[in-house]
């Protein structure tokens, strides 16, 4: 089955997240250094079939081109050149690495993991990706965090044990 990769293009690293095959679900995949982003992509796509890249555009708060967006456009160029078969979606990656701390802190990640920017690069990916595939199924998925019962929350299950 196919799958949609989702990508969080940096100058050394660039964060991986892939979907499940019917593209409901996006997960982290893998942080792999930008100079091999390519290559990484290629092997991958001998195991899985690509069928979209969703790859994070970089804009500043009032919509317009960020500094970070001639090397985007470089990669996607490079990107579109190995894969030509493959449609690549743009999708604003605007306050992604602040969404991904949060996640990583509900989801009770310790202080010193959260510090590792490959983490952060991965997840981000994720969101990216995820934030496509909620769009373009018609979903409007959000938690509201006051409505997770306490019994689930991860504040309330540290520590605890099966007896």
């Amino acid at each position: 089955m196919d799958r949609y990769i989702g990508i969080d293009y940096g100058l050394k690293r660039t964060g991986i997240a892939v979907s499940d095959p019917l593209h409901i679900f996006a997960s982290a995949l893998d942080t792999v250094s930008s100079a091999n982003i390519i290559d990484y992509l290629q092997k991958y796509a001998q195991k899985e079939t690509i069928s979209r890249f969703v790859v994070g555009f970089p804009l500043n708060m009032d919509g317009g081109p960020s500094q970070s967006q001639p090397h985007v456009a470089a990669f996607l160029k490079n990107l579109e050149k190995a894969f030509p078969n493959v449609p690549v979606t743009l999708e604003d990656e605007r306050f992604t690495s602040v969404l991904a701390h949060r996640v990583m802190i509900d989801g009770g990640m310790k202080a010193s993991d959260r510090r590792d920017k490959a983490q952060v690069d991965k997840i981000s990916a994720a969101i990216i990706l995820q934030s496509y595939l909620d769009r373009e199924s018609g979903a409007s998925v959000s938690i509201d965090p006051a409505a997770v019962p306490e019994s689930l929350s991860t504040k309330n299950s540290k520590n605890r044990r099966r007896k």
